[in-house]
């Protein structure tokens, strides 16, 4: 993967204003950008995913300009070829297990039969020991099932890209070791490039191939290749 990324975004709540300044050249499988609350990870995230329209800049990715504010380029989210996962998983609180990984997969907006079938939702279930609780809703799901169908359903889709927003942050200590554990092999096996938010020093570790650190909104220099 190679992600080209110059972008400004500013933000104004009444006397508060907020800019983000994003530049950076990335380049493997494996990108942390590591940084406190509040230092703008989640808007460059959202920017990158096609979520949030910068006020000016690039984004490129392999190649192929996703956003480009001179140009008037901005690809919608559906044509990016990106899975998000959201902090708090997204997942549709309505649809069970095999309908949620289904919707990943499906175009337009109509939901997936609560018995869908389908060989690539069936392949997901299967990898990621989901098959038992295909019919269950999320209430009903542990956090570890429900992370595993956010990441079914980002992955059924087969991206080009897999953007992270702090995926462990909603785990308890002894969940967040395992599942992090469990997303290292899978995407060791997948070969799925992925760009991974977090403020925690341990996914810098497993996971930094290449970390960029951002405070206030800025995008600082590299700070460890692994």
């Amino acid at each position: 993967m190679r992600l080209d990324v110059d972008i400004r975004k500013t933000l104004r709540s009444g006397h508060r204003t907020f800019e983000l300044r994003a530049r950076f050249c990335a380049q493997g499988e494996r990108v942390v950008v590591v940084g406190p609350s509040g230092a703008g990870k989640s808007m460059l995230l959202k920017a990158l995913a096609g979520l949030l329209r910068p006020d000016a800049g690039h984004v490129r990715l392999d190649g192929e300009t996703l956003f480009d504010a001179a140009q008037g380029i901005h690809r919608p989210p559906r044509e990016r070829a990106v899975a998000y996962l959201f902090q708090d998983y997204a997942l549709f609180p309505h649809l069970n297990v095999r309908q949620n990984i289904a919707f990943g997969a499906h175009k337009g907006w109509r939901n997936p039969a609560a018995a869908h079938a389908s060989a690539d939702v069936d392949r997901w279930l299967d990898a990621f020991g989901l098959r038992e609780v295909a019919h269950q809703h999320p209430h009903e799901l542990s956090g570890g099932q429900r992370q595993r169908t956010a990441l079914a359903r980002a992955l059924v889709a087969q991206p080009r890209a897999l953007l992270l927003d702090e995926p462990f942050a909603a785990l308890d200590t002894e969940l967040r070791a395992s599942m992090r554990a469990e997303l290292d092999a899978l995407q060791r096996s997948l070969r799925v490039p992925m760009v991974l938010i977090t403020h925690d020093p341990e996914d810098v570790r497993v996971f930094g191939e290449q970390v960029l650190r951002m405070d206030a909104g800025h995008m600082m220099e590299d700070i460890a290749h692994a």
